[in-house]
């Protein structure tokens, strides 16, 4: 299962981003082209490991776009994506985030409280765009059902747990300074 997916990790090119291995690949980057059977392969998986009982799907700009997109059609579920860029609507929730690499606001819109809703995103590694997006949707007074995420590197989804979430993963990685050195199927333990 997901072997297009691991072998495109694989395959993946990085680059040092200060002292931070960066691997650049279609899902999490967009480059150098996102193929439909890739994605057809990663939401196909969300669906069958998610709990997909939910209002919406949230998502992360820009990269988990393509991914809620997919499984926004394959379910038909309203999609919402917290972005980059304040838009000043009445309910519009704000807050901080802080990765491994960069440090800048991220803005909530079209959540109501009661929602059910799944998270999904690309890649966690630090966990901190996803702590983000958690205290808007507790903000907000959604329900977070699940949170599934594509590629696991770092320590992310151990602070995920220490505030009391659960992230189902799909891959585990480790980068080397030069490429991809390994990539397993995530055993979602608790």
């Amino acid at each position: 299962m997901l072997e297009r997916l691991k072998k495109s990790l694989l395959e993946a090119p990085v680059f040092k981003r200060g002292e931070y291995n960066y691997f650049i690949h279609p899902i999490t980057d967009g480059v150098p082209e996102v193929r439909p059977e890739l994605i057809r392969e990663v939401t196909g998986h969300i669906v069958r490991i998610a709990d997909m009982d939910v209002d919406k799907i949230v998502t992360v700009e820009a990269m988990g776009i393509p991914i809620g997109t997919g499984l926004s059609i394959i379910c038909d579920i309203p999609m919402v994506i917290v972005r980059k860029r304040k838009y000043g609507l009445p309910s519009e929730i704000e807050v901080s985030q802080v990765t491994g690499y960069s440090k800048s606001q991220l803005f909530l819109n079209g959540i109501n409280k009661g929602d059910r809703v799944i998270v999904v995103d690309d890649v966690i590694s630090t966990g901190g765009t996803l702590l983000a997006v958690l205290q808007s949707l507790k903000m907000a007074g959604a329900t977070v059902k699940d949170i599934v995420v594509v590629v696991r590197r770092g320590d992310g989804v151990e602070k995920l747990k220490a505030q009391g979430y659960k992230a189902k993963t799909m891959v585990d990685v480790e980068v080397g300074a030069d490429h991809v050195t390994r990539v397993c199927e995530s055993e979602n333990r608790d």
